[in-house]
Parts: structure tokens; C-alpha cells; sequence
């Protein structure tokens, strides 16, 4: 038997307490990100994951993250998302539903609500944060979008 320690002790599975995020990340103004998993933190090479949170009436910066991708969970309040080359289209989510962010695509952020914060959960496709601020003028009547899902139109 040997003293070593098994190999995944220290370089397997991490738990990062909900008190403990890292608030040292890229930052869009009107929105507060906290890092969990990234390169920094745990050593993660493809995947960012952390928590955003707008306060009630607030909305974003215009933005981008690059080439990556994002995926944000509501878990609580309403979120309306602006998106294009003039912020020009928009779209709603609500808690338990999942926005999906291409790379490079100019958005921004919105709390619906003039009451309650929005909580999201927030993963993208690198270990390493992106967040490019954009100097857009919103468009005075963004056109609504339905979500069309891909796989079962028709």
C-alpha cells in the first residue's frame, strides 16, 4: 500500500459554496457577475459558470462575449433580452427558462420587473471570462420574437 494520495483528491470534483463566488470578473455596467467555475478558480479549460444578478428595473450595457457561447438559467424575476446590430429585436424569459447567447451577437439585458431582482445562472463555452462593452443606441421599438425551436418547427 502506498502513501500517496489517490490522484482526484485535490484535482477531482469541486464544491464552491454559493458564499464564496468571485465578484474579480469581467463586469457589464447594470449587472453584477460572480465567477464559480472558471480557469482560475477550479482550472476549468472550457467552461465559465457563475450568477448574474440585475436589480429591479435595471438594464445592461449593450454587449458581446466574443467567440463564445452562453447559456444564462432564470431562476428568479423576469428577464427581456435585447438583441442585434441596433439592440432592434427582443425576447422574454421567466424563471426555469434557458436563453442561449451565439458568439459575437450584440445584447443586452433587461429586468422586467420594477420590483423584484433578476437571478440567473450563467455558463459559457471557455474556462475564461469575455465580456467586449458596446457603444449602441437602442432601437426606440424593438421588434418581439418568438423562440422557434429548430428541431420541431411545423
Amino acid at each position: 500500500m502506498t502513501d500517496t494520495p489517490a490522484p482526484w483528491k485535490h484535482d477531482g470534483v469541486r464544491v464552491v459554496p454559493a458564499d464564496q463566488l468571485d465578484a474579480n470578473t469581467a463586469q457589464t455596467p447594470g449587472m453584477d457577475r460572480k465567477a464559480a467555475i472558471n480557469f482560475a478558480r477550479v482550472g476549468a479549460q472550457k467552461l465559465w459558470a457563475g450568477t448574474v444578478h440585475i436589480h429591479p428595473n435595471a438594464k445592461t450595457g449593450a454587449h458581446h462575449h466574443g467567440p463564445l457561447e452562453s447559456v444564462i438559467y432564470i431562476v428568479k424575476g423576469r428577464a427581456r433580452m435585447r438583441w442585434g446590430e441596433h439592440l432592434e429585436f427582443t425576447a422574454e424569459a421567466g424563471p426555469g427558462d434557458f436563453i442561449y447567447v451565439p458568439p459575437f451577437v450584440p445584447h443586452q439585458e433587461i429586468n422586467a420587473s420594477a420590483t423584484e431582482a433578476l437571478e440567473c445562472v450563467l455558463c459559457r463555452s471557455d474556462g475564461e471570462a469575455v465580456a467586449v462593452n458596446l457603444d449602441i443606441e437602442p432601437a426606440e421599438k424593438p421588434e418581439g420574437v418568438a423562440w422557434v425551436d429548430p428541431t420541431h418547427r411545423g
